[in-house]
């Protein structure tokens, strides 16, 4: 969890005065470059973490080396736990290590450290959604990812039957909802929902890592071909410029490209998996828009229109009809 790897930079940051992002990534097993964004993170944070160039150089703390956090001053506790205390409601290690750390703070900066603490409440759910339970298996991940052990995970992809595979797992990614585990199986790049793992049990086999591996470059990586699947089917439509914003809802903001043609009149260029995911994304806005191209989309929506016509004309009682039109007025 990012929130305690911080507190440890910080921590391991004011016991030893100065260190280098190569040290900090040996103490918490983490690349170079995740460790330098920590410290990047604290100092943007409003932590007075600085670097030192040139031989004997490195990160430090302004005001030199520390043994406990009430060394802190007023305004660096309250960075630390507007970062921290979101962490605190995800799991109860995290809850016990902040009252440690509120404790350690000076007794004048407590009230505000617990009030930091509490500001800030992260909610990755969706509106009109109940929220998903944290996956029960994401602490066997955890510890897996930490000890460097391969992982034999039991996984269900979709529409497929649940297969078995032996996993050197990296790190995890919280995406909206859903977690991922990032890895490779005999060295390819693999990312598996957490969500659809059946099983996982840590080998006693250690896992192989990259040297230098990014998490964060990996996920890119895995997010850019995620964007190219769902981009396979395009369309270019003219729409009443004030449904743009909904095609953007439903769509994504990089799957709709849109351009004024006049007042009111937007040309827009649709992206999805199918060209059947963009017809039935289309379909509730047909009267405030025209299919440019391609015809087979304008075909489709025709057919979707006369399925909605054949199936839901208005149904007429017979009880309810007059038996014979009314007299015209005299």
């Amino acid at each position: 969890m990012r929130a305690d790897r911080l507190v440890a930079v910080l921590l391991t940051m004011q016991a030893r005065g100065r260190v280098t992002a190569a040290q900090l990534a040996d103490e918490l097993e983490v690349s170079v470059a995740t460790a330098r964004r920590d410290l990047e993170a604290l100092s943007a944070a409003g932590i007075p973490v600085y670097p030192q160039a040139g031989r004997g150089g490195g990160w430090q703390l302004l005001g030199g080396a520390r043994t406990d956090l009430s060394g802190l001053s007023a305004g660096e506790a309250r960075a630390l736990f507007l970062l921290v205390g979101p962490a605190a409601s995800l799991a109860p290690e995290a809850k016990a290590a902040l009252r440690k750390l509120v404790r350690a703070l000076p007794e004048t900066f407590r009230t505000d450290a617990e009030a930091a603490a509490e500001a800030v409440v992260i909610d990755p759910g969706e509106w009109g959604r109940p929220p998903r339970e944290r996956p029960a298996l994401l602490p066997v991940l955890e510890a897996a990812i930490v000890d460097r052990v391969r992982l034999r995970i039991r996984y269900a992809a979709w529409n497929r039957e649940p297969a078995d595979r032996v996993v050197d797992p990296w790190g995890l990614v919280q995406k909206q909802e859903h977690w991922y585990l990032l890895g490779a199986v005999d060295g390819a790049e693999r990312t598996y929902r957490v969500d659809r793992m059946l099983d996982a049990v840590p080998t006693e086999e250690a896992a192989v890592r990259p040297e230098g591996l990014d998490l964060a470059e990996v996920w890119e990586r895995v997010t850019a071909a995620v964007d190219e699947q769902r981009a396979a089917a395009t369309a270019t439509i003219v729409v009443d410029s004030g449904i743009v914003p909904l095609l953007h809802t439903h769509f994504g903001q990089r799957a709709v490209d849109a351009t004024e043609l006049d007042p009111g009149r937007s040309r827009v260029v649709v992206t999805a998996p199918t060209e059947v995911i963009i017809a039935r994304g289309l379909a509730g806005w047909a009267e405030y828009l025209e299919v440019v191209e391609p015809e087979s989309l304008r075909r489709e929506l025709h057919r979707i229109g006369a399925a909605l016509v054949a199936r839901n004309a208005p149904v007429v009682d017979a009880a309810a009809a007059p038996d014979s039109a009314p007299a015209p007025p005299t």
